[in-house]
């Protein structure tokens, strides 16, 4: 009988237990209040869903280009041209199937077998677990408070040697943090100089808090660099399974080679869709979501020190509050399957995000509605 392969011996993404747990908590009892689910609460925005409909009547909805259809790719290269005053054109764009096809593809064609790869520590770990399946070298850079939970170049400057990739996250999961402008800069240059691929995760663009919490894109920088992007964040469209990137000219191509052969192309039907989420119709409703995240942001940040959580990372953006509660376990996954079964409010344990000193710290996601964090809330009252 075959045995499973030593690829596939890779940690597990330990939220999904939360989420079946969740599930079951629900069936039998209907209170579960889910905190757990790194998802926006809505559906797609109205302009989708019509153009779905439209897309169902009118279409063939067979294959397309691997890279995807131009119109799509078109209207990706004017969103990020006019959020970030930089010219893209749709032949840079390559849509994939979610952002975690985006990644899969880009460490294949850019990174070989033992090629070391640097992430962030606490991160989110589909990067750290699909690297090692792939057979690359980890390298976690041990992100604190002191640089709010993000690398630096400081950081860079202190390896052995140049690694073969850097992969960035702002803002952030689990922490919600951003990296300041000027140092993504930094970093964008240090990796063009050190011959090492930047590969920035920006799918939480467009959800951030306060007037000082400025988004950049890495190819602001450095076109040498690789940007992901997605549809599930923002856009509210996270089971349609569409992401991108902004890829330089040198990996197209193979690229093209791999993607062709994995998928040969994106879901078409979510392609043909998402076209109407760039619209101005559309941005309205999800900066009214944006709208509610930052209400629910402030319940908790103002709440959960109130309950005895008050070591929290600042959640510059995104829909996370990422806390230390090592006053109350030294287990988080135990302690969010006992939270779960004594107050029905589902977290995801800090196990996922940090190898070193997750056992001690919890996620909790506000993209809910803002009743639900309120009730969260008072059912934390009593920890």
């Amino acid at each position: 009988m075959r045995t499973e392969s030593l690829r596939s011996k890779v940690e597990p993404f330990h939220v999904m237990d939360v989420w079946k747990a969740a599930a079951e908590r629900a069936r039998t009892h209907g209170d579960v209040l889910s905190l757990a689910a790194g998802q926006p609460s809505t559906p797609a925005p109205a302009p989708v869903l019509r153009a779905t409909k439209v897309a169902l009547d009118s279409e063939l909805l067979g294959y397309t280009e691997t890279f995807g259809v131009r119109p799509l790719r078109e209207a990706i290269a004017e969103h990020h041209s006019a959020l970030y005053g930089i010219e893209v054109d749709a032949d840079e764009v390559v849509v994939t199937t979610g952002s975690s096809g985006a990644f899969t593809l880009i460490f294949l064609a850019a990174f070989d077998l033992g090629d070391t790869v640097v992430v962030a520590r606490p991160g989110y770990p589909a990067y750290r677990n699909t690297l090692a399946a792939l057979g690359c070298h980890v390298i976690e850079l041990d992100c604190g408070p002191e640089t709010r939970f993000q690398p630096t170049v400081a950081m860079l400057d202190a390896l052995h040697a140049p690694p073969a990739g850097l992969v960035v996250a702002s803002p952030a999961n689990p922490t919600g943090t951003m990296i300041d402008p000027t140092e993504l800069a930094a970093i964008a240059r240090w990796c063009d100089e050190h011959g090492t691929l930047l590969i920035s995760d920006e799918i939480y663009h467009g959800i951030t808090y306060g007037d000082d919490a400025e988004t950049a894109s890495a190819w602001e920088t450095s076109r040498e660099s690789v940007v992901i992007g997605s549809t599930s964040k923002y856009f509210s469209m996270t089971g349609w399974r569409l992401g991108w990137m902004l890829v330089p000219a040198g990996l197209r191509r193979a690229l093209q080679r791999l993607a062709s052969n994995m998928t040969v192309c994106p879901p078409t039907i979510s392609q043909y869709a998402a076209i109407a989420a760039f619209s101005a119709e559309a941005k309205v409703e999800l900066d009214g979501h944006v709208r509610r995240y930052g209400t629910n942001r402030e319940l908790l940040l103002t709440g959960l020190p109130q309950v005895g959580i008050t070591e929290l990372a600042p959640a510059d953006g995104a829909f996370y509050a990422y806390a230390h509660i090592g006053h109350l376990t030294d287990d988080s996954t135990a302690w969010c399957a006992q939270l779960l079964a004594t107050t029905g409010v589902a977290l995801a344990p800090g196990v996922d995000f940090d190898t070193a000193r997750g056992t001690r710290t919890v996620r909790f996601s506000f993209a809910g509605a803002t009743a639900e964090i309120e009730e969260a809330l008072e059912r934390l009252r009593g920890l």
